[in-house]
């Protein structure tokens, strides 16, 4: 039986001549996302910003967002965000810590339960106080420096000095350009989010590295070859791997966007985000940058010598032979 394949063999496309496009690209990106960044910020979840959060579900017909809010406002000091979903049968509402002690934020709950347990059923409610809020943030921000550092570490020992800042590059890369996607749709930055930021360093780490693998193996057989051929070469020869990788991970993500549910919906998004642009940074950003890092085959005169090595080398193992 023929094997599906989604890129041809022999394909000798040249993804490296790109660069002058894709790094320009990038960098505007990455500048926008820091710009927002710094002006406008994240959409912090109760994770971090503490408060309650609840979800509602109206028991017949539609949620009357402008109704619930002024019902919450009777007994909740502070602004109240309300957000429908589903189809418009749903609303999820989320406003800020209680002046007082952790039993204002129970009482808040109490009474929604007292205003509207008779037409809205409560599928959701969650609370985290200030105290729980800041712990949070300390140990979500380590978490991802911590995972930053070992992959650091990891580079260094795994690739030669331009190979690891090349896969360091990338992964910067995906992680910049995945906070703009946070940045840009204004989707919720929780503990679920650094849980998908984690996965997609490695997911980043994984397609850098069998590039670069690839191009440390042709380095050594084609020694004389130009390195932007050679960087061609070893994108195309890996192309049907990182391809069918992608898909099948997008696929699967794009099933949970759609099925998946409001609970996992974000994570899922955030995900195909940063498959998306782990392939795109493993093909166009971390490979061409091998060239402005001084990576390249063996000079005539390298090789010249490395053969003389060679030679004098078998000439001390015959001479050893014979005494």
């Amino acid at each position: 039986m023929k094997l599906l394949r989604i890129i041809p063999d022999g394909t000798k496309f040249r993804f490296v001549r790109f660069r002058k496009v894709s790094f320009p690209f990038s960098a505007l990106c990455s500048l926008v996302a820091a710009t927002l960044f710094l002006s406008v910020g994240l959409n912090f979840g109760i994770d971090f910003t503490g408060g309650t959060l609840i979800e509602l579900q109206a028991k017949s017909g539609k949620a009357d967002v402008a109704a619930l809010r002024q019902t919450f406002a009777g007994f909740v000091q502070g602004e109240v965000e309300a957000q429908e979903f589903g189809n418009g049968e749903g609303v999820s509402l989320r406003y800020g810590p209680q002046p007082g002690s952790e039993q204002a934020q129970s009482e808040a709950v109490k009474r929604a339960h007292e205003a509207l347990d008779s037409t809205y059923e409560f599928r959701r409610v969650e609370t985290v106080g200030p105290r729980v809020s800041g712990e949070l943030v300390q140990n979500g921000t380590i978490g991802v420096l911590l995972a930053i550092v070992a992959v650091l570490v990891y580079l260094w020992f795994r690739f030669e000095l331009q190979f690891a800042i090349g896969a360091i590059i990338g992964t910067m890369h995906d992680i910049v350009l995945t906070m703009g996607f946070f940045l840009i749709t204004r989707t919720e930055f929780n503990m679920t989010s650094i849980a998908a930021i984690l996965t997609i360093i490695g997911y980043s780490l994984n397609e850098t590295v069998v590039v670069f693998d690839r191009t440390r193996e042709l380095l050594r057989r084609y020694r004389r070859m130009p390195i932007a051929e050679l960087l061609d070469l070893s994108v195309n020869s890996t192309l049907a791997r990182t391809s069918m990788t992608a898909t099948t991970a997008a696929l699967s993500l794009l099933a949970l966007v759609i099925f998946g549910g409001q609970a996992i919906e974000d994570f899922a998004k955030v995900m195909l985000c940063g498959v998306l642009v782990s392939t795109y940074s493993a093909i166009f950003i971390s490979s061409p940058s091998l060239i402005y890092l001084g990576v390249h085959g063996k000079t005539d005169a390298e090789l010249a010598a490395e053969e003389k090595g060679k030679v004098a080398a078998a000439k001390k193992t015959t001479a050893s032979a014979s005494a």
